[in-house]
């Protein structure tokens, strides 16, 4: 492939993961607002942070993909690699962060209900 369709692949990618976040946001905000009357404000509050949350989660990933491309098929130098090393650990740490404050527990625990159907199906 050449450099210039490369480059244009990333970028589209990018904004693809940037749309992502913005679509998560404005779903969130709008079924947040379709709420207003419905439950409790701080279960509203809750839901729109992780609706949020999952947006954001899901547009780092992608973005997280774009810089692997731009790394490894564009410029595969030993510094754009560290570079693309800590690009991946912020947004591992970003992506962590979230998932944490989105669901409320660690990714390697389990709910409750996992335990429980975990526990029925032996």
């Amino acid at each position: 492939m050449s450099g210039d369709l490369l480059f244009i692949i990333v970028r589209t990618v990018e904004w693809f993961g940037i749309a992502i976040i913005v679509l998560g946001l404005i779903v969130g905000t709008a079924r947040f607002l379709m709420q207003l009357r419905d439950r409790d404000v701080h279960d509203r509050f809750r839901t729109y942070r992780a609706d949020i949350g999952r947006g954001i989660l899901v547009g780092l990933e992608v973005l997280v993909a774009a810089d692997i491309i731009a790394t490894v098929a564009i410029e595969p130098t030993l510094n754009s690699l560290a570079v693309l090393a800590g690009i991946v650990a912020i947004r591992t740490f970003l992506s962590l962060s979230l998932e944490v404050e989105v669901s409320g527990r660690w990714p390697w625990q389990q709910t409750h209900a996992e335990v429980r159907q975990r526990q029925q199906s032996r």
